[in-house]
């Protein structure tokens, strides 16, 4: 019925060297290389950039032990917009998370007492995060 084979222009005797595919090139090889490890490191969900890994992954003990402090600070804030921070706080999976909340924590304590009493307790929270954040994100509140 019809012909499968391959398309061959007999005018252009050129065209019979494009049926063999692209030239490669070794560095092609190397790109493809690097762009599959990265993607498979990206799905195992493992960085390959250096700079931005924390130094170390906390456990959930260690996870548990910054939300205490976090939660610490604002165990005298009672209401509603407190309640829901909570509930983030409980919710959160990794330090970097947890940080974020500081700037809701920052807010609260400052609406319950002053800007001076909430920056003493959100730059106290400093210390507990310190080898779980990159050193330049840890910036005190002045």
């Amino acid at each position: 019925m019809f012909d499968t084979g391959p398309i061959i222009s007999h005018a252009h005797p050129h065209l019979e060297s494009l049926s063999d595919g692209p030239v490669q090139h070794p560095g092609n090889a190397i790109r493809l290389e690097n762009s599959l490890i990265t993607s498979i490191a990206r799905w195992l969900g493992v960085g390959t950039d250096p700079r931005k890994r924390s130094p170390h992954k906390a456990s959930l003990k260690d996870l548990a032990g910054i939300r205490t402090h976090l939660l610490q600070a604002i165990e005298d804030c009672l209401d509603q917009q407190a309640l829901r921070l909570r509930k983030k706080i409980e919710s959160a999976r990794t330090p970097q998370e947890l940080w974020m909340l500081r700037n809701d924590a920052f807010q609260l304590i400052s609406q319950q007492h002053n800007q001076s009493v909430a920056a003493e307790r959100i730059n106290a929270l400093i210390q507990i995060f310190e080898g779980w954040l990159e050193p330049k994100q840890l910036v005190r509140i002045k």
